[in-house]
């Protein structure tokens, strides 16, 4: 087996990987029985097909030897790129095909990947998700859950020394007074679900805010901490991220709003992928949640507690944020 790696990536530099084909089809159920016994016979040698001496399915029987998974990162890209590392070793080491862990720039990378069918794994966000179902026709499998909810909340982050106190100090500034650092705006809680919480209280973003791209969620709060922006959005609670480094974090971020819920993120899959592959993919996945070291990972990468099953039909109310601002994020 080839060593896997784990490599940062550009989507638009990335190799096409190839494929997955069809899988074989279901064979049908055999015959009564007392029908010939070469009927019986030819059956019984499908039947085998793809399964090991002890009639198991065999690890890897795939139409791909190499599998890419897609990140964005919502911590540093390098520390991202370390910590998924034994993620994609067990994967590799139960699926039977070289795992390639790519952190890409943006979560429009992670969609374009997808739809050249470059990315074969996309950890997508709920927005990212919507995205990628339209344009990449991807499918979800699997969301995850954080403290056993399989929805989560943005928040809105200040200084605790900050003149702002709620959310209609935020309101009420006058245009261009207040800065506001977000991660990407392509980011579910990081800016949709927070702008469109805005525009309902009758904000208009565009205008009201000088607004700064910074990356990610902590690097958000970040800027807030260094005094670069008057207030940043993330998930709730990325205060958690800072708390080995800085104990006293919740003592000088202060959350002065929330927004309604918002599915968890998503593991979802490129559309050309095998049915047998998707149903393997989503097997293993669920089986670490009784594995202590891949929670461990999950949780370091993503601040994920666990893993449950998922439907498109989940993130309708990510569907109707998405065409609220269809336009601004093309």
């Amino acid at each position: 087996m080839k060593k896997w790696v784990v490599s940062l990536s550009v989507a638009t530099t990335m190799m096409a990987l190839a494929a997955c084909g069809a899988g074989d089809e279901e064979g049908e159920p055999a015959d009564d029985a007392g029908g010939d016994d070469e009927e019986v016979e030819e059956e019984t040698e499908d039947d085998d097909e793809g399964e090991d001496e002890n009639g198991e399915e065999a690890a890897g029987d795939y139409d791909v030897d190499e599998l890419t998974m897609g990140f964005v990162p919502s911590q540093d890209a390098d520390e991202i790129a370390t910590t998924v590392e034994p993620l994609a070793e067990r994967l590799e080491e139960e699926l039977g095909v070289e795992i390639d862990a790519e952190v890409m720039v943006d979560y429009s990378g992670l969609v374009e990947g997808m739809r050249t069918q470059s990315i074969d794994i996309g950890f997508l966000p709920p927005f990212g998700f919507v995205q990628a179902e339209e344009r990449a026709d991807v499918d979800v499998l699997l969301k995850a859950l954080r403290e056993d909810e399989d929805s989560y909340l943005a928040q809105f982050n200040v200084a605790a020394d900050s003149d702002i106190e709620d959310i209609d100090d935020v309101v009420n500034a006058e245009p261009g007074e207040l800065t506001w650092a977000y991660g990407d705006v392509t980011s579910t809680a990081g800016y949709l679900f927070p702008a469109s919480h805005l525009m309902d209280l009758g904000v208009d973003v565009e205008e009201h805010f000088v607004e700064t791209t910074v990356g990610g969620h902590d690097n958000a709060i970040q800027a807030v901490l260094d005094g670069q922006a008057d207030i940043a959005t993330s998930f709730d609670d990325a205060r958690d991220n800072f708390e080995d480094e800085n104990p006293d974090i919740y003592d000088e971020i202060e959350v002065i709003e929330y927004t309604d819920p918002i599915p968890n993120d998503t593991i979802s899959v490129r559309s050309e992928m095998d049915e047998g592959l998707k149903d393997d993919i989503v097997d293993i996945f669920l089986s670490f949640n009784d594995d202590e070291e891949m929670l461990e990972v999950l949780d370091e990468v993503y601040n994920w507690d666990g893993i449950t099953e998922a439907d498109s039909e989940d993130y309708d109310i990510v569907r109707e944020t998405y065409e609220r601002f269809e336009d601004v994020v093309e």
